[in-house]
Formats: C-alpha cells, sequence, structure tokens
C-alpha cells in the first residue's frame, strides 16, 4: 500500500453520498466498492456505492455511528468476488475534517474484520475508511492488513464540476480562475491529448503554457506537406523527414517549458498501450476526426473515470443557383463528458454507421467508394486546407471549458453546459444541458483494467 494513492468518483456517486450521509445531524453511513488501477497508476475508482439504511445502524448521534456487521459481512463477500477494495465512508455533520479517536476506534473493528474475514490475499491497496463533512468534502486513509494507516493523496470528483481536495489542504474559498493559484493547482494535473493535428497541437500549446504539470501526447501519425499549415510549431524539416507528430509538438514545448514531464505515444489510440497511457491522466481531451477515435476515447473516460472534453469543427457547404458552391455555416462543438451520464454515443456523437463507415473504408476502399456513390455513406467534397482560425476557436472553447469546471466562473451551473455548439456565419452560440441528453446504461462506466480492457477483446494482452 502506498500513502501516495488517489481515490475518484463521479459526481452522480458524490451526490448520492452527499444526500444519503447529510441527511439530518446524526452520522450517517455507505460503502463504496472501487477497483485498483495500479500498477498503471496508484489511483482507486469507485464503481458502485451502497448506502447504508439509517435504521440498521443501532446507535446513530452526531458524533458516533455503529456498522451493521451483516451489511460489512455481504460487501466483503461481493469484494471478494469482484477483487475490489472497500472504503467505509461515514459523515461528520458537525464538520470536523479530521479522524476522530472514535473513528480510529471503529476503524480497528470494522476494517479489521475486513481483513480478518477475507479469503485469499488482501487487495494491494488494501481498505479503507472515509469521512465527509458538510460541504461534501471528502477525506479518507488506506489500511494494510496490518492495520497500519496512510493518508489518501487526492480525492477527486468528476462530476458538473472538477473538485480536486488534497489530503493536506486546509477547508477554504475555491481557487480563483485565470490567476496564479490556478496555475498551481494545475501544475498538479497531467492532461491527456488524444491526437496532436489540428485542434490538439493547439491544445497541447495552451496546455503547456497554462502550466499543466505533465501531458501525455498520443498521436501514431507523421507530418505530411498538407499538415504544415495546421500543426502548431511544425516545419518544412518535419514533413520532409516525416517527423512523428508528437515529436514535433514536444520539441516546441521544450523550447519555453523545460520543467514539464512530457509522455510521448507515437501510437494509435486504438492501441492497449495508449489506452494505458490515456488512463494515467487526470483530464482527456479528444482531438481526433473520427468516429473510432472518439469511441476509445470515450470508453476510456467511462472506463476510469476521468472528465472527457471532445471538439470537432465542420463547414457545411451549398449550392448556389449558378451551381457553385457557398459556406452554409462554419459549426464548433465541444462536448463535456463526465462519467456515469451520458457519453459521445448516447449523445450521437458517432454512430454505428459512422463506425462502420470508417470500417469499409479501411478495409475494403472499393467496397467504400461504391456505398459512397450510391449514397449509403455521406462523404465529404475535401479536406479544409485553411481552417487554423476556426481548429483555434474550437481549441481555446475546449480549454476554456475545463477551466470553467475546475475553476467555476460561470453565472449559470456548468450542468447548463454539457455541450456548447457555436455557428460564426450567423454569429450564435448554444449550450445543451447535461439533462438533454440520455443517461448511457450499457456503458463501461467504472470498468477499470477489467480484462478484457474496455470490454474489447482487441485490447488483450
Amino acid at each position: 500500500m502506498s500513502s501516495s494513492y488517489r481515490l475518484s468518483l463521479s459526481g452522480i456517486h458524490h451526490q448520492l453520498l452527499k444526500e444519503h450521509l447529510l441527511g439530518d445531524r446524526n452520522e450517517a453511513a455507505a460503502i463504496l466498492f472501487c477497483r485498483d488501477l495500479s500498477p498503471q497508476r496508484a489511483k482507486l475508482i469507485v464503481f458502485d456505492v451502497l448506502l447504508i439504511p439509517n435504521e440498521e445502524c443501532s446507535i446513530r448521534r452526531p458524533d458516533f455511528i455503529t456498522w451493521p456487521g451483516a451489511r460489512l459481512s455481504a460487501a466483503m463477500d461481493r469484494a471478494e468476488d469482484e477483487g475490489c477494495t472497500l472504503i467505509l465512508i461515514h459523515s461528520h455533520p458537525g464538520g470536523f475534517l479530521e479522524f476522530s479517536v472514535v473513528d480510529d476506534e471503529s476503524d480497528r473493528w470494522a476494517i479489521g474484520s475486513l481483513f480478518g474475514g477475507w479469503s485469499g490475499e488482501a487487495p494491494a491497496a488494501g481498505h479503507g475508511s472515509a469521512i465527509m463533512v458538510a460541504s461534501g468534502r471528502i477525506r479518507a486513509r488506506l489500511y494494510d492488513p496490518t492495520m497500519r494507516s496512510a493518508p489518501v493523496a487526492d480525492v477527486t470528483v468528476v462530476g458538473d464540476d472538477i473538485v480536486h481536495w488534497r489530503d493536506n489542504q486546509q477547508e477554504g474559498p475555491p481557487v480563483m480562475a485565470f490567476g496564479s493559484a490556478m496555475t498551481e493547482q494545475l501544475a498538479k494535473l497531467r492532461a491527456g491529448i488524444i491526437g496532436v493535428s489540428g485542434t490538439g497541437s493547439i491544445i497541447a500549446e495552451q496546455a503547456a503554457r497554462m502550466g499543466f504539470g505533465a501531458l501525455t501526447l498520443i498521436d501514431f501519425d507523421r507530418i505530411e506537406h498538407r499538415n504544415l499549415n495546421r500543426i502548431l510549431g511544425s516545419r518544412l524539416k518535419d514533413a520532409v523527414t516525416s517527423e512523428l507528430k508528437v515529436n514535433a509538438v514536444s520539441r516546441e514545448i521544450g523550447q519555453y517549458r523545460d520543467e514539464i514531464q512530457l509522455q510521448l505515444v507515437p501510437a494509435s489510440i486504438m492501441t492497449r498501450e495508449a489506452v494505458l497511457a490515456a488512463a494515467q491522466c487526470d483530464i482527456l481531451f479528444s482531438c481526433v476526426d473520427s468516429a473510432e477515435g472518439r469511441q476509445i476515447a470515450d470508453l476510456i473516460a467511462q472506463a476510469f473515470v476521468i472528465p472527457l472534453i471532445d471538439m470537432g469543427v465542420t463547414i457545411p457547404t451549398r449550392r448556389l443557383r449558378d451551381g457553385n458552391p457557398a459556406i452554409a455555416e462554419v459549426m464548433g462543438r465541444i462536448d463535456y463528458v463526465q462519467p456515469f451520464g451520458s457519453t459521445l454515443a448516447s449523445r450521437q456523437v458517432f454512430t454505428s454507421a459512422l463506425l462502420r463507415a470508417e470500417y469499409l473504408a479501411r478495409s475494403d476502399p472499393e467496397a467504400y467508394a461504391q456505398e459512397l456513390k450510391e449514397g449509403y455513406i455521406k462523404g465529404t467534397l475535401e479536406e479544409a486546407p485553411s481552417v487554423l482560425p476556426l481548429n483555434m476557436r474550437a481549441a481555446s472553447c475546449a480549454m476554456l471549458e475545463f477551466v470553467a469546471r475546475m475553476f467555476p466562473f460561470r453565472h449559470d451551473s456548468n450542468r447548463s453546459a454539457a455541450r456548447t455548439l457555436f455557428a460564426l456565419a450567423d454569429g450564435e452560440e448554444e449550450r445543451f444541458s447535461e439533462d438533454s441528453f440520455p443517461v448511457d446504461e450499457f456503458g463501461v462506466a467504472g470498468r477499470g483494467l477489467t480484462v478484457p480492457l474496455l470490454g474489447l477483446p482487441l485490447l488483450g494482452e
């Protein structure tokens, strides 16, 4: 067990806990079922929550609660079957953000009984306890089988807002956006950028200059002459030598940041290597232009309880009466996706038809061309070469979306901005609430490293 373990849970689970644990002035209890992401990362993700009915706790006072043995036994049996860690969480309605002597004694009995009744080797992370105070903040610790404890270094809630509570952080006002305190917080985070071409290179530039402590750059592709008009920092020599895009972007970042950690993954996001690298990030930016790429990014964010921001631009055209083409609209889309809620799939950002079309184009170009000709597949007229300003607009909106989530500055709730669409020809911007999209009830939320990875056999060992 390591003292550097982190704990992440969805905003949906956090809200359930808050409503139950802080329902009255007496302590209440719940059990978190967690999957361990080690050895990839010392992190536990909550995939389910069991709310202990208040009537099953024989004693409930503002400063004390008893755990029902039958509930602990049933939770232990399930945890053994699923190979997961249990965290016993209760409330401190009075707001005391410390583990009390009473908590220590309760843990010795309750968590000691988990280890004592465990058949086989104990989970690598051990088991833990946590407290929630009136503000909703959670503090947690983990025990090993000898009942030695270590604090959980960071508790993260990924919901409408993205909240990080450091173990040694005092209660206080939230960090204000765009100031030096925001830069200090970003220095503790790793951003994953999937695709570092048009919008991706711009996201990388922003993230590096804003102060993110680490970046993971994922892209298998190499620079060609046609890319030079949209990849920031790319050079003519890069096209001549077919330089990897991740190498070119990281080289430019190294010109002005010497302390940043850069992880380069020159592989497709559809590979096991890239998926595991993305799983170690605190925020994911999906900057791909394929349905398959978006599908994998969507699955990673859900499986590993990571916030995801996906972006895309499009320039639909129309025919004038004289037969000449004209711009119908210049559009951009930014989607913020949180675990256990709606997904890119349930929002129809990609569909089975788009996935099939991309597979057919890759595996059987002739059949793809025939279906395109017959109208079964929607094609594009040509690649638009001069879209750097549009890419910059979309990438800037995407980064500001992240800032708004972690350092809230909107007058309205962030829940109202699950999707943002802008239309430059009409000069309009429209937001869509999280509640306007269906929840993905068939996803992989909280799956973690469960085999097969992301539920996809192609990502096996």
